[in-house]
């Protein structure tokens, strides 16, 4: 079976349903199931819909957006007919909150470095790399896409930064201790 083509799996992506990425309040949150758009995602591959527990994990409104994203991507007919990929469909559908912690969901459709990122964490989740790809070339691809290291490449220059004030902030009082020191002596 031909590996899937990344073009195709962005453009699904770009068509995802908008009832999937609503913010509905809670009076109207029964209008779109996430569960049960997961389990169903979950059926086509020939796994077993999610447990309750799984499902309600999964309704938590911004990692439940973004699951149902993904499984939309993942109905895509280039996943079709593929034997074994239910659990690693299911583990890949489960992992996705603290993308979506880090990422306003709605950008995984809206915007094509998102779009190609999510494509990309499904097609590895899965076994699976985008057509006329090595696996050297999926992964330095998804690495410079990757929202949740570039957050924590992010944090860690912060900490490097603030650090690095703290120490030049220390070495001025030190400076000015010892200037008032000599000129106390003097």
């Amino acid at each position: 079976m031909p590996e899937p083509r990344l073009e195709d799996l962005t453009r699904r992506l770009a068509d995802c349903p908008p009832e999937f990425l609503l913010e509905l309040p809670d009076e109207e949150a029964g209008l779109v199931n996430p569960g049960a758009v997961l389990s169903d995602a979950l059926a086509a591959f020939g796994g077993p819909p999610l447990a309750a527990g799984e499902a309600k994990a999964v309704a938590q409104r911004r990692g439940a957006r973004l699951a149902m994203t993904a499984a939309w991507l993942l109905g895509h007919d280039s996943f079709a007919g593929r034997a074994g990929l239910a659990p690693k469909a299911k583990a890949f559908l489960l992992s996705l909150a603290p993308l979506a912690a880090a990422v306003e969901p709605g950008l995984f459709v809206t915007d094509a470095d998102r779009r190609e990122e999510l494509a990309r964490l499904a097609l590895r989740a899965l076994g699976l790399r985008a057509a006329g790809e090595s696996a050297a070339q999926a992964e330095d691809r998804l690495a410079a896409l990757d929202s949740l290291e570039t957050r924590r490449t992010a944090e860690l220059a912060r900490a490097a930064q603030e650090r690095a004030r703290e120490v030049r902030e220390a070495m001025k009082r030190k400076a000015a201790e010892e200037a008032a020191a000599k000129a106390s002596r003097e």
